[in-house]
């Protein structure tokens, strides 16, 4: 069943838009070496991983996010970082990620999941906490849970951003029948499991990218010392790959980060040339990617890109630079969940 499934999803890497994936044969360096720890140890090479192939760092930087909060065993069972992960994905209206993480949700044993964390998924980090509607109540977040939980909401709020910009809807090409999709996403979602045998070892990834410091505001995620180290590593890794983006481009986007409430903003793109009022016009096509990046990866258009391009022509800079404006964007929204004081790491 794998070989069969890792066929289909090399197929679909066809389905990413905007930049050449690297295909796993052509694959060198750094990039092989990811490669080769997605398939051995998340069983697949996705298409939201390896579309960030053309910058290595970027593929790093996703990979060691996604294994440290959200493959490896800890203190919070794979269904409860995996609702977590659908439901961050719902509310950030990716439907491509929901479709995935739904289908492996429905692989694993039930978790006494209610309808607190789910609301908690959706919400935290853009309004106040504690402020669940109907059920059971709010969901109470530990210490303890804290690294891994809030962990895959940074790490979701990023790779949603991402799979929105970059993919289609849906994981399943656009003329798979019907009565199909349903099973294909369930083998899928079987497949997608390590190949050896046995939990994933926390922190194996870890060696890919340097140490570097947690970003201010994720303080949570010091109870977890791999937790810590990979949303460090791979912060630390996309700035430094980000390094070339003009000033007034950086200090727009954390300004509009500063003003955020968390609202998707809307309806129509009028809000958009606002956003951008003032500044040069050679950096305007780049401040609107990242905004659009940001606040509304869903109403980014092909002439958005193509205008980006003609300052910045290269696959390895357009990955690097949405990459950038999604994880400084999910970075912020991670700094504004508040959680009790961790006893220490593990």
């Amino acid at each position: 069943m794998r070989p069969l499934v890792r066929a289909v999803l090399r197929g679909s890497l066809r389905q990413v838009r905007y930049v050449d994936v690297i295909a796993p044969r052509r694959a060198r360096g750094l990039v092989a070496q990811v490669y080769r720890e997605t398939e051995g140890e998340f069983g697949v090479l996705a298409p939201p991983l390896a579309l960030h192939s053309p910058a290595a760092a970027s593929l790093a930087a996703t990979w060691l996010m996604l294994r440290e909060t959200l493959l490896v065993d800890g203190r919070v069972s794979r269904a409860v970082k995996e609702t977590v992960a659908t439901e961050v994905s719902r509310a950030n209206d990716c439907p491509y990620c929901v479709h995935v993480h739904q289908a492996v949700l429905g692989t694993l044993p039930p978790d006494g999941i209610g309808s607190g964390l789910v609301e908690w998924a959706r919400t935290t980090g853009r309004r106040s906490q504690g402020d669940a509607a109907g059920g059971e109540g709010p969901f109470l977040l530990t210490a303890e849970q804290a690294p891994e939980l809030c962990g895959v909401v940074v790490t979701f709020h990023y790779i949603n951003r991402m799979v929105s910009l970059f993919l289609a809807d849906s994981p399943m090409p656009a003329r798979t029948p019907e009565p199909l999709r349903g099973p294909i996403m369930r083998t899928t979602a079987l497949a997608m499991r390590p190949v050896a045998p046995g939990p994933l070892a926390p922190g194996g990834s870890l060696g890919l990218l340097p140490p570097a410091p947690l970003p201010p505001g994720l303080e949570w995620a010091e109870g977890s010392r791999f937790v810590a180290e990979a949303l460090g590593r791979a912060f630390a890794a996309v700035e430094q790959g980000a390094r070339w983006v003009p000033e007034p481009v950086v200090e727009r986007l954390r300004s509009r980060l500063g003003l955020w409430d968390g609202a998707a903003p809307g309806p129509g793109r009028s809000w958009l040339e606002v956003a951008v009022s003032g500044l040069p016009a050679e950096d305007m096509p780049a401040a609107r990617l990242a905004l659009l990046t940001a606040f509304a990866p869903y109403m980014t258009l092909p002439e958005d890109v193509e205008a980006f391009r003609i300052r910045f022509p290269t696959d390895r800079e357009l990955i690097e630079f949405t990459s950038w404006a999604a994880l400084t964007t999910a970075v912020r929204i991670g700094g504004r969940i508040t959680v009790p004081r961790a006893a220490g790491p593990v």
